[in-house]
């Protein structure tokens, strides 16, 4: 897959939002694309998966089956969610038993009979990564799809772009979250400024997942240090608080 000269603006008058934008994308490849808020991560990765047209440039050797998860998920529709992925899953002609497989591997079984719209943020965010993987896509366009996830479903995704891109599959996908990097041979761009510019791959040590379990009271102190160390720890609650991060070795 091919990005060439790639130019994108909304008006005639407005600013380029992506100005000159060259890709190679080649088969069992995974990109990261990062950059600050709003410098135009969310326009590209629609660009490529072929929902919004260039104002100039072309994307060449797209493959014929696109999966697509966006940052956030319409949730504002009159489905439940088992109804709304056997609907996707019948209009994309996928396997039916693909519905059972992404809610059992995501681990969403129990949203089945709810209701999209009462849906937490992040339980919506696993409907719209399902939605996405339904129909085995050749191309894969995931836009934050770690935000807001459990620990057991970050690993399901992470395993699912390593099998997808081994497979022969692309995948481009935005990550603030910091997952993809644990990936080998993970080619990294930055967006700004409108343009989309190659970030050299560092030599990174090894990651660790630690889960720790700890007293509420205890908790909070310790995911500001870790974040103060450039952590991003995942914070959640039942009895007591367990705090899941990616570590150095070296640390351990």
């Amino acid at each position: 897959m091919r990005v060439s000269d790639l130019c994108l603006r909304y008006r005639r008058n407005d600013p380029w939002v992506l100005a000159e934008v060259a890709l190679d994308l080649p088969p069992g490849s995974v990109t990261e694309v990062v950059g600050p808020n709003g410098s135009g991560k969310s326009t590209l990765l629609r660009v490529l998966a072929g929902l919004l047209p260039p104002t100039r440039g072309t994307v060449t050797g797209r493959p014929a089956v696109v999966g697509y998860a966006p940052e956030r998920f319409p949730a504002a529709q009159p489905f439940t969610v088992a109804g709304y992925l056997r609907h996707l899953a019948a209009i994309r002609r996928a396997d039916p038993e693909a519905v059972e497989e992404w809610t059992s591997r995501l681990g969403m079984e129990h949203l089945l009979g709810q209701r999209l719209s009462d849906l937490s943020k992040g339980s919506a965010h696993k409907v719209g990564l399902a939605q996405a993987l339904l129909c085995r896509p050749g191309l894969l366009i995931l836009d934050e799809p770690f935000a807001g996830l459990d620990s057991a479903a970050r690993a399901e995704v992470a395993l699912t772009v390593d099998a997808i891109a081994a497979q022969g599959g692309i995948v481009v996908a935005s990550d603030h979250q910091g997952d993809l990097r644990a990936l080998p041979n993970v080619t990294r761009y930055e967006v700004k400024d409108a343009r989309v510019r190659p970030i050299a791959t560092e030599t990174a040590e090894p990651l660790l997942n630690l889960s720790v379990r700890l007293p509420l009271s205890r908790a909070g102190l310790l995911a500001a240090q870790l974040r103060a160390e450039g952590h991003e720890p995942l914070l959640s609650q039942d009895d007591q608080v367990g705090a899941d991060t990616r570590t150095p070795e070296a640390a351990e």
